[in-house]
């Protein structure tokens, strides 16, 4: 069974270690940790210049709660998106973190960031 025939059930189960992975790199600023799981293309735009001016200026990203929830995902043509409810050790309520994972022929890779945004090929 292909990634886009699974349920959602099964899609989060692949998400949760991805996401967890990146709300602990990113509480460190662990530039290598943080991209381990990305796409080529996502590779491109996160270098880790940008991702030090981004770790710099927004407390958001260091400082993520490792109790998220994912509460469902969206499909639309080759990628699937896993919604997360993420909190913040030092900032107050909930924001949307969102994790692509994109079909690429049998193989899937990461696409996009914690502003809560983060993409994953599969």
């Amino acid at each position: 069974m292909n990634l886009l025939e699974k349920s959602d059930d099964e899609i989060i189960a692949i998400a949760n270690p991805i996401w967890d992975n990146l709300v602990k790199t990113s509480n460190m600023k662990d530039y290598g940790g943080f991209t381990k799981d990305f796409g080529t293309q996502m590779l491109f735009g996160a270098n880790e210049v940008e991702l030090g001016k981004q770790w710099a200026n927004n407390k958001l990203l260091t400082s993520l709660k490792e109790d998220y929830q994912a509460f469902g995902c969206l499909r639309r043509g080759q990628n699937i998106t896993v919604l997360f409810k993420q909190r913040s050790k030092e900032i107050e309520g909930e924001f949307l973190g969102r994790l692509v994972l994109v079909l690429r022929g049998m193989k899937s890779k990461f696409l996009e960031r914690p502003s809560t945004n983060k993409k994953k090929s599969f």
